[in-house]
């Protein structure tokens, strides 16, 4: 059975979404069982009673607009989030889901569970949607501002073994993200993650992309510093809701618009899920010795469930010790 720490009070909307979203999880999953932890009585207005969920009660949370991680991880010990993190180090569950604040996460992360000891650098990997519907990861999109090019190939390894084994992907193109598709290209960081990746037996580089062929891009695999990620990532989501709110705009505009509706509802809502976040679930956080998925903040409970299901593939398919085999393999520990 594969145990799964669920931070009940994170996100914009907890605990509603996060315990019907637990719900949800357990009726499509006969191999999970989830501990949510959180304040007892206001979980409970949600919960039906589950033989395959149980409640750690706490009285802290951690607010989502927390402008010191760190020592709101350190004062807050227990808050649905560390409770949750120390069930994850201490062996009594496997992967950790939250909706909570992200630098609170990847803090707690750190401080509570552990970086990988062959990881240098975590970092936050969301898929993000594209125009054939299957998604890419795209990472780093905030966990670090700055990266050296050693530690975007530690990151890769990493993002090659998810397309793998999470997304079923037998042999991922990996692509740098640049401002130029041309070797040579870009900063110096990009100059050196180039000969990296071009140079590594187990990654299958294609090569530099720009900013414009994210959402179409061949590759599976999307490489770039936490500040650059960031950025475009909050772009593609702005740009895919403004995509909405203008067909809906022009649909309502015309009487031929709204008859025409009608024969294209079907294709509409398949665009729509194309681009829609919630199909996903989750960004993963990569290099952390267990499974963390940060959840969006406004996550809906099927959004929610959805980032369960992807905590349960990482521990299923073994994820973490394979990222391990390839790092003892190719990669030297630094002291």
């Amino acid at each position: 059975m594969i145990k799964i720490a669920v931070d009940a009070m994170g996100g914009d909307f907890a605990p509603k979404i996060t315990v019907l979203g637990a719900m949800d999880a357990v009726k499509q999953f006969e191999d999970i069982e989830i501990t949510l932890f959180g304040d007892q009585d206001k979980i409970n207005e949600f919960l039906i009673a589950h033989p395959r969920i149980k409640v750690e009660k706490t009285t802290q949370v951690i607010d989502m607009g927390e402008k010191d991680p760190i020592r709101a991880i350190r004062n807050n010990k227990d808050s649905s989030m560390v409770r949750a993190m120390y069930s994850v180090k201490e062996g009594q569950t496997q992967a950790l889901v939250s909706a909570g604040p992200t630098q609170a996460i990847i803090a707690g992360a750190h401080l509570v569970i552990k970086r990988m000891s062959l990881m240098h650098r975590v970092a936050l990997a969301p898929i993000i949607p594209s125009t054939d519907g299957r998604g890419r990861i795209l990472l780093d999109v905030g966990a670090n501002i700055e990266l050296r090019s050693e530690h975007l190939l530690e990151l890769a390894l990493y993002a090659t073994i998810t397309a793998r084994e999470y997304l079923g992907i037998k042999d991922p193109k990996v692509a740098l993200i640049n401002i130029g598709s041309e070797e040579g290209k870009g900063r110096d960081l990009e100059k050196e993650t180039f000969q990296l990746l071009k140079n590594h037996p187990m990654i299958n580089f294609m090569g530099n992309i720009e900013g414009k062929e994210v959402l179409s891009t061949d590759a599976d695999i999307m490489l770039t510093d936490g500040y650059t990620g960031n950025v475009l990532m909050k772009t593609v989501e702005g740009t895919a809701k403004a995509m909405g709110s203008m067909l809906k705009e022009e649909i309502k505009s015309s009487l031929g618009g709204k008859i025409g509706y009608l024969f294209m509802r079907k294709n509409l809502k398949r665009f729509s899920k194309r681009l829609d976040a919630s199909e996903i679930g989750g960004a993963m956080i990569f290099g952390i010795q267990a499974p963390v998925i940060k959840a969006h903040g406004s996550s809906s409970a099927y959004a929610f469930k959805n980032a369960i299901a992807q905590a349960r593939l990482f521990v299923k398919n073994d994820v973490l010790n394979q990222v391990n085999e390839a790092l003892e393999k190719t990669l030297t520990k630094e002291e």
